[in-house]
């Protein structure tokens, strides 16, 4: 029966090889339709059919480019570059004469942001289009292929009378380098004759997979931090042109069918309109009837939510506009077997192609209703900020400037308006310094989007998230701030937005400090290091002439190093503009506290640190760590694979870091390497799960906190629910911190808050001083948590260090350096590396 069941899918994979080979572009395209003979097609320009293989990045590219060149419907811009220097393309597709006076229709179309009672009635419509920002989610760039040259070479008076309504902003690829890097292993692994066994090397990626850009971050949840190149080009074409909707099409699960919001209605987040969640229903019918045409199955109102406003179909929902997620079964290659028969690569292709082109059909025939929905968000917006007892923000850190300037970085971003700090001021028990202090205005066009940014939010309507619960700007940054009844605080207007210089402040003949709370202050003390100089950090706080210094102050001695003093200065002033803090010259090592020549400060040595990758290691955790060290700190990190771990010479390092990790790293044999590796004297840094596995292979002595819970008359139909309402999938709390212990060098309270997304949760020590990081108990700050895990969390500790032998062993419960935008406890991780010796 088997050998049966094998010849018949080999004739079925014969029939749809055959079939490739016979793809025309017909097959997406709408039929009855005449093309312009002098657009050429994608196969005329790229060399293959669309669906026959995975388009590269850089084929794409230059088709569109060619195609902006031989119509006058499109223009192309190139918005910047990836981190591995693709550039970031946008398409704006109209008619020819409204590209003539494309500047005068995107004011007018801003203005009705501005103004309530502007008629809309005869204004296009701006609709933009993005496509696969999973890079191995391919069919909607790939769909993007042939959709571009529907909207070039169609002829007739339906595309004429979208074109002339609508202004279409086509973002042929959100992902380039992760789309190029799934193109590669998909073609690569392709075969003449297809395979649909899903065995098949093909729908296999090797670690990290495609799905994610160069750094191994997922750039579907940057659209509200926007740290990434790729994030800030698509922010700035959202601001500038104000679409009203914006379309994300994503690939599923390959035994999935097709999917469009709006998506469960009890997931929504309350600060968006329900009017939105009605046009975006309306819309779907659109969808639906263009995908029952082709015989599509689909689905909607189930599985996705509408919550986290970092998503791209979500983002658009507190700006006014409509968002909306398009999911494709995905066949992760060419084709494959999957419960609703085989699923091949041009199929998937065709459903994100039509659902593309209902989206403008919806647009067109739905204008005015959306542009008005448009003007009536914003007057509701105005209304409510004049109502609005709250006037005004204020947010600062007045030991760091720079965390400050990065959190007022992102509001510039979103076009937010903000003013500089009138003077110094202590508001609420809190000291806020002119210079390391914004004030935020809440009457303006952009007070939704400022809530959503800065509200604490603890009481839900749903248990379930598909993302994080909260995201709560200034607790991730961890700067001080408050609600303010008036702008009495506020200075002028930030318009020319700076970033910060840095100096030293004369040349000394004795030493030289600097704060560590800077958050570019491990940048420094990493050049310091680097260039061989002699550093030391201070383990309590002392004063001379007249200033202040805390916990973790790095002094220079100016005395038998490399360099003459000269030198040691220019150098230094260099590292102080590079690392945009403050250095100060002193004269004398004679302080009120620990003078400067005292065993209380420790010396610092060069660091060589390294990071598991690969197979076992969670790559979002390590990409983020990568990209911590490397774009932020310019601190080198060596990224060791699993899969010759076995094999390296491990005895160079200072540091080796862990993150998350599971399953086939978790060996008893790495365990062994990694012990004796610390017992010489290193120093190893675990995250989540690796610290399960640490405490299993007695690295650190741990005892966890388990919950009890059984489930009792909960229905079958609802396991899935009641297990999911136990997920604690991100969530911000707040721990006690003593600032004494290295771990807490640099922070200016005694308080503060982390991000969690596991639920384990480690006892504290009977010795208080090994808590040097503990939860209050009453910790949830924002965000979601059960019941049972409240109790769990209470007085818990999120972090321990151990001695192994000469060595350290350093756990973290949770993700210090989640998603690039948790300023807030980056200097966890470099306190564990620069001080771990001294914990």
């Amino acid at each position: 029966m088997k050998k049966i069941v094998l010849i018949l899918i080999t004739l079925v994979c014969l029939q749809f090889a055959h079939a490739q080979k016979s793809l025309d572009l017909n097959y997406y395209l709408p039929q009855g339709v005449t093309y312009d003979q002098t657009i050429p097609t994608p196969k005329e320009i790229i060399g293959h059919e669309v669906g026959e293989w995975h388009v590269t990045h850089d084929k794409l590219m230059f088709y569109m480019q060619t195609l902006a060149a031989a119509s006058d419907r499109i223009s192309i811009e190139n918005r910047g570059a990836t981190f591995e220097g693709r550039p970031i393309l946008l398409l704006t597709i109209t008619t020819p004469e409204n590209h003539q006076n494309i500047d005068q229709i995107r004011k007018e179309h801003l203005a009705i942001t501005e103004n309530g009672t502007i008629p809309v009635d005869d204004m296009p419509i701006v609709v933009y289009q993005g496509f696969s920002i999973h890079g191995n989610e391919p069919s909607g760039a790939n769909a993007g292929l042939a959709y571009a040259y529907y909207l070039a070479a169609a002829q007739g008076p339906e595309i004429d009378a979208i074109l002339n309504s609508t202004i279409i902003l086509l973002d042929p690829s959100f992902n380039p380098d992760g789309l190029q890097r799934f193109a590669y292993w998909a073609n690569t692994n392709k075969a003449q004759n297809l395979i649909a066994d899903n065995n098949d090397r093909e729908y296999h990626e090797v670690w990290p997979g495609g799905r994610t850009n160069h750094y191994w971050f997922d750039m579907n949840r940057d659209w509200l931090p926007v740290q990434l190149p790729e994030s800030r080009a698509r922010i700035k074409s959202f601001h500038k042109w104000m679409p009203n909707i914006l379309t994300d099409h994503h690939e599923m699960g390959t035994n999935s069918t097709f999917f469009f919001q709006p998506g469960e209605p009890t997931r929504v987040h309350p600060l968006t309109p329900k009017m939105n969640q009605e046009l975006t229903a309306e819309i779907g019918t659109y969808h639906a009837k263009a995908l029952d045409k082709i015989g599509s199955l689909y689905y909607s109102e189930e599985n996705y939510d509408d919550y986290y406003y970092g998503k791209g179909s979500t983002f658009p929902d507190v700006n006014g506009s409509i968002g909306i997620l398009f999911e494709q079964g995905s066949s992760r290659g060419h084709i494959q077997e999957s419960e609703n028969g085989l699923l091949t690569f041009p199929f998937t292709i065709r459903n994100q192609f039509t659902t593309a082109l209902s989206t403008i059909q919806a647009a067109t025939v739905m204008r005015a209703k959306i542009l008005k929905y448009q003007q009536s968000f914003y007057n509701d917006v105005r209304n409510e900020a004049a109502r609005s007892k709250t006037k005004a923000l204020v947010f600062g850190d007045s030991k760091d400037a720079a965390k400050t300037w990065h959190l007022a970085e992102i509001l510039n971003r979103h076009k937010i308006t903000f003013h500089e700090l009138a003077d110094d001021a202590n508001i609420s028990g809190r000291f806020y310094k002119k210079g390391a202090a914004y004030v935020v205005p809440m009457n303006q066009k952009n007070h939704r989007l400022i809530k959503a940014m800065f509200e604490k939010r603890t009481t839900f309507t749903d248990s379930l998230f598909y993302d994080i619960s909260a995201w709560t700007f200034p607790l991730a940054f961890n700067v001080d701030y408050k609600e303010l009844p008036n702008l009495s605080n506020a200075g002028p207007e930030v318009t020319d937005f700076k970033p910060l210089k840095g100096k030293v402040t004369s040349q000394s003949g004795y030493a030289y400090l600097f704060e560590w709370n800077e958050y570019y202050a491990p940048k420094a003390l990493n050049r310091i290091t680097e260039k061989g100089l002699r550093a030391k950090v201070a383990k309590s706080p002392f004063t001379l002439e007249g200033k202040k210094y805390d916990y973790g102050t790095i002094m220079i001695p100016v005395q038998n190093q490399s360099l003459n003093a000269d030198e040691l200065h220019a150098f230094l002033q260099r590292t102080a503009e590079q690392s945009h803090i403050e250095i100060t010259a002193v004269g004398t090592g004679l302080t009120r506290g620990i003078d400067l020549g005292s065993n209380d400060f420790d010396p610092i040595k060069k660091q060589k640190i390294a990071i598991l990758v690969g197979e076992g290691i969670r790559s979002y955790d390590a990409g983020e760590i990568w990209h911590l060290f490397d774009t932020r700190y310019n601190i080198k990190l060596t990224k060791l694979d699993a899969s010759y771990f076995g094999r390296a010479d491990l005895s160079t390092y200072t540091d080796i870091i862990v993150p998350s990790s599971y399953g086939s790293f978790q060996t008893k044999k790495n365990a062994v390497k990694l012990k004796t590796w610390v017992k010489n004297g290193g120093t190893l840094i675990g995250y989540r799960n690796a610290v399960e596995w640490f405490e299993k292979n007695e690295f650190v002595q741990l005892k966890f906190k388990k919950d009890t819970l059984v489930a009792k008359n909960i229905p079958f139909d609802q396991k899935r629910d009641f297990l999911g309402a136990q997920v604690t999938g991100g969530a911000i709390f707040e721990a006690k911190l003593d600032r004494s212990h290295p771990i807490g060098y640099g922070y200016k309270n005694n308080t503060l808050p982390l991000f969690r997304n596991t639920n384990i949760y480690i006892e504290p020590d009977k010795n208080s001083y090994n808590n040097p990081i503990q939860y209050t108990s009453n910790p949830l700050l924002s965000g979601y948590i059960s019941e049972e895990n409240t109790k769990l969390i209470k007085n818990s500790v999120p972090f321990r260090a151990n001695r192994m032998g000469k060595g350290r062993v350093i756990v973290f419960t949770d993700n210090t350096n989640f998603r690039a935008f948790w300023y807030g406890t980056n200097k966890l991780l470099m306190n564990a590396i620069f001080f771990g010796e001294s914990m």
